[in-house]
């Protein structure tokens, strides 16, 4: 199974994850202690792994990569793909092998599909509900992610259905309240942006007031932040088409349907990749 994303390395990414968990470096460290007394070095297993709970899947290339990095012959069966919606009980991937190995790749394997699905799971739930207020919204992201896992958890909000914000502070200009603080206007902070060159200027505005000042300086894309479904509309309306239009803050599956249905082009949710509950996954294994 291939999976590749820029800026991702996913061998590094599943050399890592296995080191800290085998102590690689650590006094004593280096190996599963448990798998290593316990179980003969020869011994082979079967597993099943499966959802307890109707999920969106995510992650189930790496937790392949992660299988495959301890021992590289083992037979893997991917029954479903990322991004499908699978029902509660349904088998996610079969795979058979050398015992210990499997049983130690098994924590870190389950730990990234339980993460990523979550998330990902969360996301097609806001989906839904924003098709309630707008067909034509789309939700998006935020940088709200856990530090090295970024390229990750946006992944899994793709698969849930939502589009990607900016990855990083290197390819877009998110202007905040705390950078016009600095500047002195959000029309000064724009201005600087534009003069620099950099596209594209995301301007967070939370005052009708400043959309004119903002869009004449050059922004692209307005962040109205914290508004009501009434705020966004007269805000949407004042816009007129000449630059996109983002709802943020306070956006929760009860809101975000009026929300929506203002005319924003974006609603934004940090808690996607915030504080995504992790989805119910196990695996089961059996000796040969």
């Amino acid at each position: 199974m291939t999976f590749a994303l820029p800026g991702f390395d996913l061998d590094t990414f599943v050399r890592n994850t296995l080191a800290e968990d085998l102590g690689v470096g650590l006094p004593g460290g280096g190996k599963d202690v448990t798998s290593q007394s316990v179980i003969p070095a020869d011994a082979r297993f079967a597993g099943v792994m499966d959802s307890r709970d109707a999920i969106v899947v995510a992650g189930l290339p790496l937790a392949e990569a992660f299988f495959r990095h301890l021992d590289p012959e083992c037979a893997i069966e991917t029954l479903v793909e990322d991004g499908d919606a699978v029902e509660a009980g349904a088998d996610l991937m079969r795979m058979e092998g050398n015992a210990r190995e499997l049983l130690t790749a098994e924590r870190s394997a389950l730990n990234i599909v339980q993460h990523l699905s979550g998330i990902a799971t969360m996301t097609q739930g806001y989906v839904t509900a924003m098709r309630e207020g707008s067909a034509t919204c789309t939700l998006l992201d935020t940088r709200k992610t856990l530090p090295g896992l970024r390229v990750l958890e946006k992944y899994a909000t793709k698969q849930g259905g939502a589009q990607n914000h900016r990855m990083g502070l290197y390819d877009a200009a998110m202007i905040k309240d705390n950078h016009v603080a600095v500047a002195g206007s959000v029309g000064e902070a724009v201005r600087r942006a534009a003069q620099a060159g950099v596209k594209p200027i995301i301007c967070e505005v939370d005052r009708l007031d400043q959309i004119e000042p903002a869009i004449a300086a050059g922004a692209h894309h307005l962040l109205l932040d914290n508004m009501s479904p009434e705020t966004l509309k007269e805000a949407v309306a004042m816009v007129g088409g000449r630059t996109a239009t983002e709802a943020s803050g306070g956006i929760n599956l009860d809101t975000i349907a009026a929300k929506a249905a203002s005319g924003v082009d974006y609603c934004s949710v940090g808690r996607l990749t915030q504080s995504a509950p992790a989805a119910d996954v196990g695996l089961d294994f059996r000796p040969l």
